[in-house]
C-alpha cells in the first residue's frame, strides 16, 4: 500500500486528534496519506484531499474514525479493491468495528497485508422518470421511499423479476442490503440478515394493510418501485444521507452493484459478538 485516504466525523474532535495523529504516523512510514475535503478543512492540512465521493479512488487503503455515517459516506463510492477500516469512536456501529485500542495493531496488520475482510453487497438504484432521464446511485446500507410529515399514505406498485408483487400503501418503503438490515430496516421491523447472505429485504413502513410483511428476496432480481400517488411529497433516501424528491410516476429500480464494498475486520471478534454488544442482547 502505498496511499491512504482518511476520513472523520468532523463534528467530533476526538475524531480529528486521532486522524490528525494516525495521517502524521503514517506519513512518517513513507506513505501518502489525503483527507477528505471537509476533514481536511477541519484540521486545516495542506495535504492532498478529494472529495468523499472521489477519496477511494485515489487510494489504496481507507480509514473512518467516526461512526457508520462516516464510513458510509465514503464506503458507497469506495472501487471494491479498496478496503475500508472503519474506527470506532464511541457511537453505535455495526460497521465501525475496530475501536481505538486495537487500531495500532489492527493497522500494522492491515500495511503487512496480513489482515481479513468482507465483501458487502452493495445496490445500484435507478431513478427514472416520466422524460426517461435516468439518475443512478450505489448505496451500501438501503434505498429508503418516505412521505413528507404532512403528506398522506404514499401508494406504490412493487415488482420483483418482472413480476408484479403488490401494491402497498404505506408511510414508505426500504429496499436494505444485509449490512443495511441492522439499520433503517430493523427499526422498521424487519429481520437481521447475515452480512455475507445473498439477499436483500423489502420491509414496508408503517404500512395501512397489517399483512404486508417484510420480504427477504434473491439479491439477483431486480426490485422496482412505482410511486402512483398524485400531489403527495415523496422522497428517496440514499443511505440515510442522501435524497431527492420523488415525482408522480417516478419508477425506483434496484439491483444488485457490480460493485462491492470490502470491510476490515477486527481481529478479536466477529459478528455474532457485534450483535449481541450493540443491541445489547443477554443483559438484565
Amino acid at each position: 500500500m502505498r496511499s491512504v485516504g482518511i476520513a472523520a466525523k468532523v463534528t467530533a474532535p476526538e475524531a480529528l486528534e486521532h486522524a490528525m495523529r494516525v495521517a502524521g504516523e503514517l506519513r512518517s512510514r513513507g506513505l501518502e496519506v489525503c483527507f477528505d475535503d471537509e476533514t481536511a478543512a477541519a484540521l486545516d492540512d495542506p495535504g492532498a484531499c478529494w472529495s468523499k465521493s472521489s477519496l477511494g479512488t485515489h487510494t489504496d487503503l481507507l480509514i473512518t474514525f467516526g461512526g457508520d455515517g462516516t464510513l458510509l459516506s465514503v464506503a458507497r463510492h469506495a472501487p471494491s479493491h479498496v478496503p475500508i477500516l472503519g474506527v470506532n469512536m464511541g457511537t453505535l456501529g455495526f460497521l465501525t468495528e475496530i475501536r481505538l485500542e486495537e487500531l495500532p495493531g489492527v493497522l500494522d496488520r492491515v500495511l503487512a497485508g496480513d489482515f481479513q475482510s468482507e465483501d458487502r453487497v452493495a445496490l445500484e438504484v435507478t431513478v427514472q422518470g416520466p422524460d426517461d432521464s435516468d439518475r443512478i446511485y450505489r448505496v451500501l446500507n438501503d434505498v429508503a421511499i418516505n412521505k413528507s410529515a404532512l403528506a398522506r399514505i404514499i401508494e406504490m406498485h412493487v415488482l420483483v423479476g418482472g413480476k408484479f408483487v403488490s401494491t402497498f400503501r404505506a408511510d414508505g418503503l426500504i429496499v436494505a442490503t444485509p449490512t443495511g438490515s441492522t439499520a433503517y430496516n430493523l427499526s422498521a421491523g424487519g429481520p437481521i440478515i447475515y452480512p455475507t447472505m445473498s439477499a436483500v429485504v423489502v420491509t414496508p413502513i408503517c404500512p395501512h394493510m397489517l399483512s404486508n410483511r417484510p420480504l427477504v428476496l434473491p439479491d439477483d432480481l431486480t426490485i422496482e418501485i412505482r410511486i402512483i400517488s398524485s400531489n403527495q411529497e415523496v422522497y428517496l433516501t440514499l443511505d440515510g444521507q442522501e435524497g431527492l424528491p420523488l415525482s408522480e410516476y417516478d419508477r425506483v429500480s434496484v439491483r444488485k452493484s457490480p460493485q462491492t464494498v470490502q470491510l476490515i475486520q477486527s481481529p478479536d471478534k466477529n459478528y455474532f459478538d457485534v450483535l449481541r454488544t450493540k443491541l445489547k442482547w443477554g443483559e438484565a
